[in-house]
């Protein structure tokens, strides 16, 4: 069977129930059992389930506060997802209102801005083995990053038939322990009695170390695991299902409610916690209904995720840092450089400052300037960090990036430059410099000028900076070219124009992360249309 190949590819031992166990340890065989035969396990090759969900966009909020929820784009109505777990395959289809989320977004992780927006009602994300890809609407097949690709095929597992399932598979190596849940102080409410559950954890794809938790009646309410994002490094997965009901032999949850982040609203282990990133009511749902099968495009198949920087000179040692959905801009002064925006991920920014290494011989990074703190805007920042650079944040972010972003905290699904060789003797300078209005970087020849952009309802903290004498304003979300300007893009260019006006800025190139330089009168004229428009 095709799961053989898509769960057993990493082949380390096969499990083993040995006795005795060690302290607090208990054998993993009898409580899978038990699982198993509650829920009809057996019986239950594949599965569709349908109703209507929610989405939050992961990385994405307002602010960086505790409790609060990543926000909720729209919602997931007409929704069905059909999961084959012998051929790990599995589509999703929902309706979305269109001209707000980038196409290639689902839920959760992998919001990335920079890439077309959802034009279309109907979204359809499939994966199938170690491809994934996405259709708005009609359209085409659009690859999905291999990264997000292994995440879309782990979630396959994430409920409680695919982890009895995988608790079988060569290399799962169940380890099993207990303890007691007590009364819920969140907003939750699962737990109305202290209650003694038992955990088991497995290892699924070789590297993801997946816990589900099993109650007294021999349910699995919550599976949790670990990924990697670029922003935060490990980060917490979570899944917790309620509202069993009985379908012929076998039961499935309908009531499915994710945590993307800790679901830690009292012990303040992140600066930012306890995000809702997906759930709903699924009622409909028909078991062995493994839905129509999706064979992997051609297109699909072949696409390629080459790391690629492209440099323009836009102004005598300004350059724009480019080849991907988000840009950096190098301002190069007398003996050092500055750099605006860190997006994407270690890889992308190790790439970028290779690049700025060759423009600038023999001139280090001085300085950093985070535009805001969303995370695909910040996935860069350690490597700035890594190799000596300050970064310049609105004083609101300061925290959260300190705390979260830029520790020297352990990185163990996916470790980068920092955690495998922190630079201590960095730590001990000027890592940060936090801004409240305004800041100056200046080689008493050359001057950039940072601001504080208020009032703005995309996020709090925005920075953007302005060469006075080329006459640039770099932005980030304010105004996006990489696509013609659309309504819901309003908002924010009106707040950029508010700001350009009150600081009196005599901006004629605006250089935006998302898309190509524009004269200041094309955003004038699109500012213009849209309101006409409203």
């Amino acid at each position: 069977m095709r799961i053989v190949a898509v769960m057993a590819s990493f082949v380390c031992a096969l499990p083993s129930f040995a006795q005795p166990f060690p302290p607090g340890y208990v054998d993993p065989a009898p409580l899978l059992a038990a699982a198993a035969r509650e829920i009809g396990e057996a019986n239950l090759r594949c599965v569709t389930f349908s109703g209507t969900g929610y989405a939050g966009a992961v990385g994405q909020t307002f602010e960086n506060a505790v409790n609060v929820d990543w926000p909720r784009i729209d919602s997931l109505a007409s929704y069905t997802r059909s999961i084959d777990w012998e051929t790990g395959t599995g589509t999703e289809t929902f309706d979305r209102r269109p001209g707000l989320s980038p196409a290639a977004w689902k839920y959760g992780l992998g919001w990335q801005g920079g890439t077309p927006t959802q034009t279309q009602t109907r979204q359809t994300h499939i994966v199938n083995g170690r491809y994934a890809w996405h259709v708005d609407g009609d359209g085409a097949p659009v690859a999905v990053s291999p990264e997000l690709a292994e995440l879309y095929q782990l979630d396959l597992w994430l409920n409680a038939p695919g982890f009895l399932k995988a608790a079988r598979l060569p290399g799962a190596n169940p380890v099993a322990f207990w303890r007691w849940e007590q009364l819920e102080k969140g907003r939750d409410g699962n737990v109305v009695q202290p209650e003694k559950v038992h955990v088991v954890a497995i290892t699924m794809l070789g590297k993801y170390r997946v816990d589900a938790t099993i109650n007294s009646q021999n349910l699995i309410t919550r599976i949790k695991t670990t990924v990697n994002e670029p922003a935060l490094g490990d980060f917490n997965i979570e899944h917790e299902s309620t509202n069993w009901v009985a379908f012929g032999d076998v039961k499935w949850p309908t009531v499915w409610h994710s945590h993307h982040g800790w679901d830690d609203n009292w012990q303040f282990y992140r600066q930012s916690t306890g995000h809702n990133g997906y759930g709903g009511a699924f009622p409909n749902v028909r078991p062995n209904d493994c839905g129509a099968a999706q064979p992997v495009p051609a297109s699909v198949a072949q696409a390629t995720f080459e790391t690629t920087v492209t440099v323009d000179e836009i102004a005598d040692g300004v350059y724009l840092l480019g080849g991907g959905p988000a840009n950096s801009y190098m301002v190069e002064f007398g003996d050092f450089v500055a750099v605006f925006e860190a997006p994407g991920n270690e890889q992308r920014s190790l790439a970028v400052i290779d690049t700025i290494a060759k423009l600038a011989p023999d001139k280090p990074i001085r300085w950093l300037v985070s535009s805001h703190p969303h995370f695909d805007h910040i996935g860069g920042l350690r490597s700035y960090l890594h190799i000596g650079a300050t970064i310049v944040a609105h004083m609101k972010n300061i925290a959260f990036l300190n705390r979260d972003v830029l520790s020297y905290e352990p990185r163990t699904v996916a470790p980068d430059i920092v955690s495998r060789w922190p630079p201590t003797e960095v730590a001990e300078g000027y890592n940060y410099e936090a801004v409240q209005e305004s800041y100056v970087i200046t080689d008493n020849r050359k001057i950039l000028r940072v601001y504080y952009v208020q009032p703005l309802r995309h996020v709090e903290g925005m920075l953007m900076a302005y060469l006075p004498a080329e006459r640039i304003a770099f932005q980030a979300d304010l105004f996006d070219t990489h696509e013609p300007p659309k309504a819901a893009q309003l908002p924010a260019m009106q707040t950029l124009a508010t700001q350009v006006a009150r600081m009196q800025l005599d901006v004629e190139t605006l250089a935006p992360v998302h898309g190509r330089p524009v004269p200041w009168s094309a955003f004038e004229a699109a500012l213009r249309a849209l309101r006409t428009e409203r």
